[in-house]
């Protein structure tokens, strides 16, 4: 019986080794990388072939046009105003930190500053980690501060939200689930609205109507003037979300929510009727972020054509009008993309500054920058966080966590300048007057000329 066992086996290695003389077969068809997501790989009806993503493409310098510099006064919304396509802004190409001053709190464990500061009239208005409003001069010298913690709370100390100007007013959504409008002279309360969830985004104010995004899915719609709630909309429900997350975006027509499920709901401006849904969908396989749905990149209407991205892999161009997708790219964007030359900037998940053709989505070049704060893969607990890029002075401004004011070339992604950032970025940079204004983590803002 043990010769027979042992004459089996060695017939099968017999079998075995001729097997594997013979040719392989070779498939037909465009190959995908063998982690790749199955949503990657297979085509959806109606929509444009998916492109089997690179792990990296070689970088290639292009020329852009772009539009002239501007010195322009306002910086209303994160990146820049409603539409988030901000202007193309006069900066000094060496920029130079010229003041800094205390703003509140900064990030703590159990806090985080999300707002970015907006512009308008000569004045900075920033919002801390719990929800402290203020005021600074373009000189440096704090005007005002209001504290806007809910009556109804009594703990306090609530991260979440951000802030937008229109019409001298300033406008600010928190944590605590309200909406509170603000008097631009002395941060006197005009109203306050209280919303049925935490908002996490920033809002956006345009034609005498304050939007905002809840967290349970839901999209507001409110008088500027008076805080009464106009319409809502439901939207699709995220499991999970992060602070800071995009804001809605308005167009000439519609008003795009973006939600913590990766979806984007377009509704009529006058009505609240929704006109299409598009879901931002894709993971970056192997990343444990990738479970992270929320769209970070705040939808940015240029023309026809609208640009979204998530946290989780994701970025994606989309018809205004009616949501058809037109591409997906395999990078996701962690702020607004800058569009701009016929090209797509962003931040990717991965803390790499990529250039995309706006067209097709098609990578042009790709920048490592800082990526997990220690180096070594057993002690990798976090990353270092970018925010922008905004186009000033014809180079690429990122504003970063790890203390640092980078300058790059559209063109190929060199890097040509930087200053140092004293605490470390914590959210988008605002550019106005020639100055470039960022929110450090300890809770400090400095003005760079």
């Amino acid at each position: 019986m043990k010769h027979r066992v042992i004459g089996t086996i060695s017939a099968l290695a017999l079998v075995t080794a001729l097997g594997a003389c013979e040719r392989e077969l070779v498939l037909q068809g465009e190959r995908f990388p063998v982690r790749a997501d199955l949503e990657a790989s297979v085509p959806v009806e109606g929509q444009p072939a998916p492109v089997a993503p690179a792990d990296r493409v070689e970088n290639r310098a292009e020329p852009i046009s772009l539009p002239a510099a501007v010195a322009n006064a306002d910086w209303t919304h994160r990146a820049g105003n409603a539409r988030h396509s901000g202007p193309h802004g006069t900066l000094s190409a060496s920029p130079q930190r010229i003041w800094s001053v205390n703003i509140g709190r900064g990030d703590s464990r159990k806090n985080r500053l999300s707002a970015a500061p907006v512009v308008s009239g000569g004045r900075i208005f920033t919002m801390d980690s719990e929800a402290r409003v203020q005021a600074t001069s373009d000189q440096g010298a704090v005007l005002w501060a209001t504290d806007l913690t809910a009556g109804f709370d009594r703990g306090g100390g609530i991260s979440g939200g951000g802030i937008a100007f229109a019409d001298g007013v300033l406008y600010a959504a928190t944590g605590y689930g309200e909406l509170v409008a603000l008097k631009a002279d002395d941060g006197a309360v005009i109203w306050r609205q209280r919303l049925e969830s935490p908002v996490t985004g920033a809002p956006a104010i345009e034609g005498g109507v304050v939007y905002a995004v809840g967290r349970d899915g839901s999209g507001w719609a409110v008088k500027a003037e008076t805080g009464r709630v106009m319409w809502t909309v439901a939207g699709p429900v995220g499991i999970t979300g992060m602070v800071g997350a995009a804001g809605p975006t308005v167009s000439d027509s519609l008003v795009l929510f973006p939600f913590a499920s990766g979806g984007l709901t377009a509704a009529l401006k006058k009505s609240g009727v929704q006109v299409w849904q598009a879901p931002v969908t894709g993971q970056r396989v192997g990343r444990a972020y990738a479970g992270v749905t929320d769209i970070t990149g705040d939808a940015v209407v240029q023309g026809d054509v609208t640009y979204v991205g998530t946290a989780s892999g994701r970025t994606a161009a989309v018809d205004t009008s009616s949501g058809d997708r037109i591409w997906t790219a395999t990078e996701g964007a962690l702020n607004p993309p800058l569009v701009v030359g016929g090209s797509v900037f962003v931040v990717n998940d991965e803390n790499r500054l990529v250039r995309m053709d706006a067209a097709t989505g098609a990578e042009i070049w790709a920048v490592d920058m800082p990526y997990f704060i220690k180096g070594k893969a057993k002690k990798r607990k976090a990353i270092v966080p970018h925010f922008g890029p905004v186009l000033a002075g014809g180079r690429l401004v990122v504003a970063s966590g790890d203390g640092e004011l980078r300058l790059f070339d559209p063109t190929n992604g060199a890097l040509v300048g930087g200053a140092e950032v004293p605490g470390g970025a914590a959210s988008a940079p605002a550019l106005a007057g020639g100055a470039l204004y960022v929110v450090s983590a300890r809770g400090q803002l400095h003005a760079f000329r």
